[in-house]
Parts: C-alpha cells; structure tokens; sequence
C-alpha cells in the first residue's frame, strides 16, 4: 500500500465524516482481536511491533535484538507472518528455495542472520521453531497479534513520522486508538531524533529508549546516484543516503512490499544509463528482485545501503531480564 498524504497531516473536514465511522469499527476490531488470550510458549518471547501501518523500524530492531542474544549464547527464531507472500505456514525459510513471492521480503532478510519461520498462525510457527532448538523467540509486527502470550513487547516508533495524524485506519496511519495500543506495550523504542513530541505522549506511562539507525555507506561519499524503493517512509533512505555522502540525482517511490515489474526494472536501469548515475535501493528492495532475467539484471546492477540499528544499552538489557524472568517462572 502507498500511504495516503493526508495520514501525516490533519484530515480534511470533508473527508472526516466518511472516515470516521470506519476508523471507530476497525479500532474496536483490532482491540478486540488484541484481548484474546494466547499460547504460553516454553521459551522467552520477545515481540516488536509499532502501533501505525507501515514502517517504523521494526526489521532492524528485531535484528538488532537477535545479534546480541546469539553473542549471549543464545538460539532465537524468527517469527513472522510473511506479509506479501502466499506461503501460509507454518515454514522454516529456506533461502536456496524461496523467493518474495512465496515468503514476502522481510524473512529473506531475517534468515541471513537466524533461522526464520513464516506462519500466519504465529503459535503453530512458534511451536515449530521451538520443536527445531530455539531457546526463544521474536516474534515480528506482533503488537496486535494475541496468538503467544509475550514476556517483552516492543512498541516501535519514527521520531519523524511519530503517529502521522493520530487517527486510525483508513482516517490515519495508528492500527487502533493510540491510548489502548500502549497498554499492551511493555516498552517504546523511538528510533531517530524524537521530532513528533512521542515521549510527551508516552507521558512516563511506559519507558521510552532511544535508538538510531546507522547507515553503512562509506564508499558513496561523492557518487551520483539514483535511488529507488518500496518502504513506507522513502524520505528515510534520502536522508540516510544524503548523510553518507551521496548526491542524490532522483529518487523513484514505489508502494511498500512494491513487487517489481520488468517494464519498471528497463525503465530505471534505462534512467541509470542515460544519467551515467548509480542505482540503488535498500537492501529489502534488493531480495524482491528476482524471478526474471530482467529483474535479476537490475539487481546486478543495483547497489545497496546496509544500515544497523544502534539503540540504548537499556534495550538489550530488558531482553535480557526478560529472558531470565520468564525461565525462573
């Protein structure tokens, strides 16, 4: 989906009456959902999550959680949904077989670094990860989902971006009212500068931790490029790009989870041709380009910007608590 413009500013007065009534039906079903009781995993359970539709930062987190548990000994598995991909699970991925069509793009990411398993019934993908040696588990966008009970949950948020409007779907970008959401957080995580005033909104009700993502690219100091993705929040990548160094000639928005075409792949290795400019896109972009020659020549072609996430020590230290409260239970 691409986000409407409106999401980030205050809604229209005509618009609002037609909105409003759906936003308050949809909020009041995703609560509802949130309230149900779930499966009591065997093992620590971690989830990260954020209370908007789109990108907040959640990837990034969930990796930047499972390095510091491998460092610690431990075997984390990935659980995920698998959104945009057609595989309902549960399934461990494989990255010699599967592609984004069949997983989504996110799991081919995450199962570069822990074993990842698609399963829209998150318990049974749990229980299956647990059946093949996790000792714990994060669970991926997993704020509303209510299937396994969590001992951590994470509430991810964009300095920036914040909660757009604050109204909910289809009126605003928040999945349900914002009030009720913090309740089923233990934690919120703001990633980047805190410009939307997130912390004030917390209001000391929940601790807020801080964190940045830090952009890997030193040899693009100079370099024209063109940039092109299908993330929820592209003006992101600009600025990381830009404060790399990068000039950044144009740069090509698509839908998020966007599935690339190859009339779209010619066209932009047409643009990078005529411009003598880079191409390059981030690295979830670049694992949904597959599945035809032309595709896979754009990707050849296409350059990446690796980024990591640097947060408060305060959030490897909750999941560490976490993981020994829940095994002294």
């Amino acid at each position: 989906m691409r986000a409407p413009a409106f999401w980030s500013r205050p809604i229209a007065f005509w618009l609002a009456p037609l909105l409003w009534p759906i936003s308050a039906v949809y909020g009041a079903l995703t609560l509802r959902r949130m309230a149900r009781p779930g499966w009591r995993a065997p093992v620590p359970v971690i989830s990260i999550g954020n209370f908007t539709a789109g990108g907040a930062g959640k990837t990034p987190t969930a990796l930047a959680l499972a390095r510091a548990l491998i460092d610690r000994g431990e075997r984390p598995a990935f659980i995920t949904r698998g959104y945009g991909g057609t595989i309902t699970g549960p399934h461990r991925v494989d990255p010699a077989h599967d592609n984004p069509r069949m997983t989504g793009d996110e799991p081919l990411l995450l199962v570069r670094l822990a074993p990842t398993y698609v399963s829209r019934n998150r318990a049974a993908g749990a229980r299956l990860a647990i059946s093949e040696g996790a000792t714990c588990l994060l669970l991926d966008d997993a704020l509303q989902n209510p299937a396994v009970q969590k001992d951590l949950s994470i509430a991810v948020v964009d300095g920036s971006a914040g909660f757009g409007n604050g109204h909910v779907i289809p009126a605003g970008p928040l999945r349900a009212p914002f009030e009720a959401q913090l309740a089923h957080a233990d934690l919120v995580l703001v990633i980047g500068e805190d410009r939307a005033g997130i912390a004030a909104r917390v209001g000391g009700r929940k601790p807020v931790l801080a964190a940045q993502i830090v952009p890997d690219g030193k040899n693009l100091a100079g370099t024209d490029i063109i940039a092109f993705c299908g993330i929820a929040l592209p003006e992101k990548f600009q600025r990381s790009l830009e404060a790399c160094g990068a000039h950044v000639l144009d740069r090509i928005d698509f839908a998020d989870h966007h599935t690339f075409s190859d009339a779209e792949a010619a066209a932009l290795l047409e643009r990078a041709t005529k411009s003598g400019a880079k191409l390059i896109t981030t690295e979830k972009d670049h694992v949904r380009l597959a599945g035809s020659p032309m595709l896979e020549k754009l990707a050849a072609a296409s350059l990446t910007l690796p980024i990591r996430l640097e947060p408060d020590a305060a959030l490897y230290e909750a999941a560490y608590r976490t993981l020994a409260a829940s095994r002294s239970r």
